[in-house]
């Protein structure tokens, strides 16, 4: 990692400590103490294990795609990718930084680039796929909750979904409309001529159609492989299910064994997308505003509530950055050609 990576690493646990004491500030102590030893910790267990799960799963992904590639593909290797995926969405804005760190770690074992992106490229568009079929049917479940609770994080719900949409439309114009998209990248980017150098614009549009010939060209690739495809929509199906549990587990924990299991994924579903729309390493802020306002009225208690809060960012957030962290300083089994 750069040295602004690993400033970016710390200085984000340190934003996380001041976040947890703004939380916690006007709590009394001693009951903060007293909750924190009546948690089963069994169910904190559970909800551990499921973001192994999840964090595992998306290892069976990427072995399951690297395979039919190349040989000798370590499982050691495949679950570096997630880890270090994590790493690098928690210390970068949007987790902007999770598609390249991944495909360094898959170069760094012996995968060659153009293999390592095409197997990024299957899990990105079926990743994509499925958080936008979640999201809708928690819409159905959870949007009437959220907009009676707060009604500009309903906007931002809204705005999220559609982000997320446009860009599955833009993966499918660029697989199936692929003359079409060429035109109409052309004509959107041609008002940047205004604004750039004609060498560094001529750079950045030949840059731009050689990312569009190539996601074509691997789509049409993929699109045949609907087996494998089909593989995958139903193992990431259930490596989403595992991480959206997360929050209902912990309410478990804390004693509230009432709450609507529905309701509590669909809410978890909807914060992942609002998380998406902050611009700071790990939605830093928002992620922890938008579980307090949401899940407030399943946990009544106010002192449960910020432990809740507290464990569900570290088992979703912190956990990953340092697994990742561990992950990409081991060295990688080298695959043999």
């Amino acid at each position: 990692m750069s040295k602004r990576n690993v400033i970016t690493f710390f200085m984000m646990f340190i934003i996380g400590i001041l976040i947890f004491w703004y939380f916690i500030r006007d709590i009394n102590m001693d009951v903060l103490i007293a909750d924190f030893f009546t948690i089963n910790w069994w169910w904190i267990a559970v909800a551990f294990l499921c973001m192994l799960l999840y964090l595992g799963l998306e290892a069976v992904v990427t072995k399951t795609i690297v395979d039919t590639q190349v040989d000798h593909f370590t499982w050691w290797d495949a679950i570096r990718v997630p880890l270090v995926e994590q790493l690098f969405n928690g210390i970068t804005p949007f987790s902007s930084g999770g598609q390249p760190g991944q495909l360094y770690v898959m170069v760094q074992t012996g995968v060659d680039a153009g293999k390592a992106s095409s197997t990024l490229l299957m899990k990105f568009v079926v990743f994509q796929t499925m958080i936008v079929i979640n999201f809708i049917l928690s819409l159905i479940v959870g949007f009437q909750y959220v907009e009676e609770k707060l009604h500009y994080l309903a906007l931002l719900v809204l705005f999220g979904f559609f982000v997320h949409l446009f860009v599955i439309v833009a993966l499918l114009l660029i697989m199936y409309w692929y003359t079409f998209t060429k035109k109409l990248v052309d004509n959107l980017v041609k008002p940047l001529k205004i604004f750039m150098k004609d060498e560094k614009y001529l750079s950045f549009k030949e840059m731009l159609d050689n990312k569009i010939d190539t996601f074509h060209m691997e789509s049409i690739r993929i699109a045949k492989q609907w087996k494998l495809m089909l593989k995958i929509i139903v193992i990431t199906f259930f490596q989403l299910a595992f991480y959206y549990l997360i929050p209902y587990f912990i309410i478990l924990a804390l004693g509230f064994d009432q709450v609507n299991i529905i309701m509590i994924v669909s809410l978890h579903v909807l914060i992942f997308m609002i998380i998406s729309l902050f611009p700071i390493p790990g939605g830093a802020g928002g992620a922890e505003y938008s579980f307090e306002t949401l899940f407030k009225s399943f946990i009544t208690n106010n002192t449960k509530l910020i432990l809740a809060l507290i464990a569900w960012r570290l088992i979703t957030y912190y956990l990953g950055m340092i697994l990742g962290a561990v992950a990409f300083f081991i060295r990688p089994n080298k695959i043999d050609k």
